[in-house]
């Protein structure tokens, strides 16, 4: 299983859209670096939701469900989607100021593209830091 990032305008579609959803297509993706990493996605990887804009909060969870596509709205083959499905919120959001405050303090997001790229829309979590910012929410599901 990999993990990832994937971002989201909240007044385009929130996390609370996406429950309400259950599921979705993961669309709207232009940037080619941010494709490639889409193209690697598989069916059980996992996702933070992470809400842009004024927000800049990872908020929830979803789960890849589908492998990835073109996206059938539109006529360009390389345009990759994925099918993605709610799984949680998180307790506590996370937010950029914090992840930059925690690595400012200790280096522990040192090479996360979040913070290296952070104009990418889809981009790789390692598992350190994806259990770091689960610990930074206080999720402690499985």
């Amino acid at each position: 299983m990999a993990y990832w990032l994937l971002k989201s305008e909240p007044n385009d579609y929130s996390y609370d859209d996406l429950i309400r959803d259950r599921q979705t297509i993961w669309d709207g993706v232009n940037n080619n670096l941010a494709l490639k990493y889409m193209r690697t996605m598989k069916p059980g990887d996992l996702a933070l939701i992470y809400h842009t804009g004024k927000e800049r909060l990872a908020v929830g969870i979803a789960e890849v469900i589908s492998d990835p596509y073109p996206d059938p709205a539109l006529d360009e083959e390389r345009r990759t989607v994925v099918d993605v499905k709610a799984v949680r919120l998180l307790p506590t959001p996370v937010s950029l100021k914090d992840i930059k405050a925690k690595n400012a303090e200790d280096n522990s997001f040192d090479g996360f593209d979040l913070l290296r790229i952070g104009r990418l829309s889809a981009v790789p979590v390692s598992e350190d830091h994806w259990q770091l910012i689960l610990a930074m929410a206080g999720d402690t599901a499985d």
